[in-house]
């Protein structure tokens, strides 16, 4: 059993050793994003893990913050998602084969109509994949969703079906994963 000093001690080590964690998520989620014209506001970010590892971290930036995950996903105006990878366990065909499965889960099963779209994204990914790799997927209603890893742009895809289906892997009823949905609305 630890004495009350060992306790104290032990709470000070691990406040010291997230405040870094702290400081690079501000300085990777910045609390606005610059889309065109737009400034978009961070409306919430979180981490995504698999078998308790961290893989990646993921952030919602919006016109105006929201909890609703319809309205967002009903929305025809300026959006982003923010990947921050956070392991080197993360491979490109890892990520396609993740990706294919949120598509399915936000579409119920009906990929059909944007599958040509999935496989455009998919691209993206098996350019290459490394840990700190920064992934933006930035939605405008006049061109669509562009793709960038690392502040260059990688691809895009026109339409509101691809971004609704997109944005729906992390925040539609059946997300890749519960608290990060939560995370991701501000929750």
């Amino acid at each position: 059993m630890r004495t009350p000093i060992q306790l104290l001690v032990a709470a000070f080590v691990g406040l010291m050793l997230t405040l870094p964690m702290v400081q690079a998520d501000s300085a990777l989620f910045p609390d606005t994003m610059q889309v065109g014209p737009d400034a978009l506001v961070l409306n919430g970010a979180g981490t995504r893990k698999k078998l308790f590892i961290s893989v990646y971290r993921a952030g919602l930036y919006l016109k105006q913050k929201s909890n609703d995950a319809h309205a967002i996903l009903a929305a025809d105006e300026p959006m982003a998602i923010r990947l921050i990878i956070t392991s080197s366990l993360v491979t490109p065909e890892k990520m396609t084969k993740a990706t294919r499965e949120g598509f399915r889960k936000s579409t119920g099963g009906n990929t059909a109509p944007i599958a040509a779209d999935i496989e455009k994204m998919i691209g993206v990914f098996r350019q290459g994949i490394e840990d700190g790799d920064v992934f933006d997927m930035i939605y405008q209603p006049q061109t669509g969703t562009r793709f960038y890893r690392n502040d260059q742009e990688k691809g895009s895809v026109a339409g509101a079906a691809f971004k609704k289906a997109l944005f729906g892997i992390w925040i539609s009823n059946d997300p890749v994963q519960k608290n990060l949905k939560k995370a991701m609305l501000g929750g």
